[in-house]
């Protein structure tokens, strides 16, 4: 109601353990029966997500893929192809950006998500030398296996956990989510390599085989619990109280005597 944003990045898994995308029994496969995985989990988590940013533009990338013009590997490539602009419209768009992309890339590896965290945080920071809550990020990252860098992953996020920052991973297919599991901060205070604790727990992990049969709305409601709570505690750890109600004026309107009206109605929450 105070006019804070959140601004909600979006990385997906291009390794060459999802399969081969012409292979029906790719993660990544496409048909027109039945949308796979990685469409499934984003829909369910980025439609209720977009409605808490007023502009409904969202930075979406890709991780461990060849890219062309050079066919370079990549770890933080944007899914549209267009370095200078990496928004999407809505999360329509960004499943169309990663439909269109597909057949032009060659999926690689390995499975290093620490360049999508840094990105991520270096805006996170810069967000912080404002002093005012405007701007909140959120990391959603989809993707198929065991994590590479996980030594500097832990690292970044112990890092993270003092920013405006939330991250969400969704495990997409049966590989074994251990390392996964351990980012998580439910079962104990992440440490990082040099043994420094985590400010607060930023990390939210799910397999998606766990909601495969379930609706779509129980993955997101299990997968965002804990976002309010994990915003609250960041600007209350900062000593940064909510701006005052944001209030735009609306147009007098008609009431039933004849008489005109006026009214107030709320910004984006």
């Amino acid at each position: 109601m105070g006019g804070c944003q959140i601004h909600f990045t979006v990385a997906i898994d291009f390794t060459a353990s999802n399969g081969d995308p012409s292979n029906s029994q790719s993660l990544h496969y496409m048909n027109h029966r039945e949308p796979n995985e990685y469409v499934k989990a984003l829909r369910a988590v980025g439609e209720i997500c977009q409605d808490y940013d007023s502009d409904k533009k969202f930075p979406a990338f890709g991780f461990g893929a060849r890219v062309p013009p050079d066919y370079e590997v990549s770890h933080d490539f944007p899914l549209n192809l267009n370095p200078d602009d990496p928004d999407c419209d809505e999360i329509k768009g960004v499943i169309l950006a990663y439909q269109r992309c597909l057949p032009s890339i060659k999926l690689y590896g390995p499975t290093n998500v620490s360049p999508i965290i840094r990105r991520v945080s270096r805006l996170a920071e810069a967000e912080m030398q404002t002093g005012i809550p405007s701007k909140y990020y959120m990391l959603l990252m989809l993707t198929d296996g065991v994590v590479t860098d996980l030594s500097e992953t832990r690292d970044l996020i112990v890092e993270a956990s003092r920013l405006p920052l939330s991250i969400i991973i969704v495990g997409v297919g049966n590989a074994d989510f251990s390392d996964m599991r351990a980012l998580d901060g439910d079962d104990g205070i992440l440490l990082s390599s040099y043994g420094q604790e985590a400010a607060r727990d930023i990390v939210k992990f799910v397999p998606f085989r766990d909601f495969k049969k379930a609706p779509t709305s129980a993955l997101a409601k299990y997968v965002l619990a804990e976002v309010p709570k994990q915003v609250v505690e960041f600007y209350a750890s900062q000593g940064i109280a909510p701006e005052p109600h944001k209030q735009s004026v609306v147009p007098p309107r008609r009431g039933e005597n004849g008489g005109e009206q006026t009214g107030a109605k709320g910004a984006t929450s």
